[in-house]
C-alpha cells in the first residue's frame, strides 16, 4: 500500500495518475479518497472509473487528510498490490430497503475467503437509513473482522453521487469494500452532557420531532441558548448546533453521538443518522482539548487492538474524523491529527459520520467521532 497526494484537483490530473500507476503491474486497485471542492461531476468522473484498468473505490467528502493537514480539493489513492473485493448496496434512504438479503449473500461469499479481512465502509452521509444498514451489516457479518469507514457527500448538505466505484459515481448507496489486512480500531469522541435525559418521544429515522412530548427544538433551544449565551435565528442553527449534539445512550458502550444539521418545519430537527424512537438523549458539549485528549484515546485504543491482533508495527493508518470537529476547532484541529501520527503514513478523510466497531461489542455508525485504524502490511500478512 502506498499513498500517492494530487493538489491538482482536475479530473484530467487524476486521470494521468491513474494512468501511471495502471502501468505498474504490482499495483491491482486503488481507494480514491477526493475533496468536495475538485466539483467533480458523473459526467467528467464516470469515464474515468469506468475504463481505468485498476479497481476504483471510495468516496468524495467535505475535506480529505494527508500528512497531518487537512484539504477541501486534492485527491488521495491509496494503491493495493492485490485484487479486491467490494460491493454496493442501493436505496440507503429507502424505509423499505432491503438490505438484509443482499448482505446476507455477500456475508456467505466473503466468509470463504481466506486471510485477514478489514471492512472498509462508506456511505452516502445524507442517507436517511444508515443506522439501519449498519445494524444489518452486524447482523450479518458480525464482529470477526474490524471495520472502519464513513459518510461521503458535501457539506452544502445537498445529497448528490459521492460513492466512487467502478461502475461510476453513485448516489444514496453503501460502498462495502473487503481489504486483505488486519488492523486495530480506536474510537473516542471527547463530548459530555450538559443536559438531564430527554425521551425521543416522536422520530422519523433522523428526523427528531419531540422529546418528552414537547416539540424537539424548543426542548433544545431553550437550554442551549442559556448555556452557550447564543440566540438561534433563521440563519445561524448550524453555527450554534456543531458545538451541542446529541447523545443517545447505550450500555456498556461510549455515549453515541448525533449532529444536529437543519431544522425540519421549525419544530424539529434533521441529524446524520437515525435517532431511534423512544430512546433517551442528552445535549453534550465539549472543548477544543477535550476532543483532542479523545483523539489521543482513538490512537491508545487503536495501538493496543493492533497488538492484539497483529506481529509487528502498522504499515499504514487510516484517520476518519467527522468534518463538524474541523467546524468547531478550526485550526486547533491540527492538534488532533498530531495526536493520531506515528511512525507509519497516513492517510483519511473528514466525514460526515463514522462508521467503526468498538472491540468485539459493537458496530456502530457514529457523529462528531475520531476514529483510527492502524493497518498491516499486506506483504506481512
Amino acid at each position: 500500500m502506498n499513498i500517492y497526494f494530487l493538489t491538482d484537483p482536475s479530473i484530467e490530473a487524476l486521470s494521468q495518475q491513474l494512468d501511471e500507476l495502471s502501468s505498474n503491474t504490482s499495483i491491482h486497485s486503488a481507494i480514491v479518497l477526493a475533496g468536495d471542492e475538485n466539483g467533480w461531476t458523473p459526467e467528467v468522473l464516470d469515464p474515468v472509473l469506468n475504463t481505468s484498468p485498476l479497481t476504483l473505490v471510495g468516496g468524495i467528502f467535505p475535506q480529505i487528510i494527508h500528512e497531518g493537514k487537512n484539504y477541501t480539493q486534492g485527491t488521495l489513492i491509496v494503491t493495493l498490490s492485490s485484487p479486491i473485493e467490494w460491493a454496493v448496496v442501493e436505496q440507503l434512504s429507502n424505509i423499505d430497503a432491503d438490505f438484509d438479503t443482499p448482505l446476507a449473500e455477500l456475508a456467505d461469499h466473503w466468509e470463504t475467503l481466506e486471510g485477514p479481512a478489514t471492512q472498509l465502509v462508506f456511505v452516502d452521509g445524507l442517507a436517511t437509513c444508515i443506522a439501519t444498514f449498519i445494524e444489518t451489516v452486524f447482523m450479518n457479518f458480525g464482529l470477526e473482522q474490524n471495520y472502519i469507514g464513513g459518510g461521503a457527500g458535501s457539506l452544502s448538505f445537498v445529497q448528490r453521487p459521492c460513492l466512487i466505484t467502478p461502475k461510476g459515481v453513485l448516489q444514496d448507496v453503501a460502498l462495502l469494500v473487503r481489504l486483505p489486512v488486519s488492523s486495530g480500531i480506536g474510537v473516542s469522541h471527547g463530548w459530555a452532557p450538559i443536559s438531564e435525559p430527554f425521551k425521543v418521544t416522536e422520530s422519523n429515522k433522523n428526523h427528531v420531532i419531540s422529546l418528552d412530548w414537547k416539540p424537539a427544538f424548543e426542548v433544545y433551544r431553550e437550554l442551549v441558548e442559556r448555556h452557550s449565551g447564543q440566540t438561534f435565528n433563521n440563519d445561524n442553527f448550524f453555527d450554534i448546533a456543531k458545538s451541542y449534539p446529541f447523545g443517545i445512550s447505550k450500555l456498556d458502550t461510549e455515549v453515541i453521538v448525533r449532529d444536529p444539521l437543519m431544522l425540519k418545519d421549525g419544530t424539529g430537527m434533521i441529524c446524520v443518522g437515525e435517532v431511534p424512537e423512544g430512546s433517551f438523549v442528552r445535549i453534550l458539549n465539549g472543548t477544543p482539548e477535550s476532543l483532542i485528549n479523545a483523539a489521543g484515546e482513538a490512537h491508545y485504543r487503536a495501538t493496543e487492538a493492533f497488538k492484539e491482533t497483529s506481529q509487528g508495527n502498522p504499515g499504514m493508518a487510516c484517520f476518519i474524523d467527522c468534518i463538524s470537529r474541523v467546524l468547531f476547532m478550526e485550526e486547533r484541529i491540527l492538534d488532533e491529527f498530531s495526536q493520531v501520527s506515528g511512525d507509519y503514513p497516513m492517510f483519511g478523510a473528514l466525514t460526515l459520520g463514522e462508521i467503526a466497531n468498538t472491540g468485539s461489542d459493537y458496530l456502530e455508525f457514529y457523529n462528531k467521532t475520531a476514529v483510527l485504524g492502524l493497518l498491516s502490511d499486506p506483504s506481512k500478512t
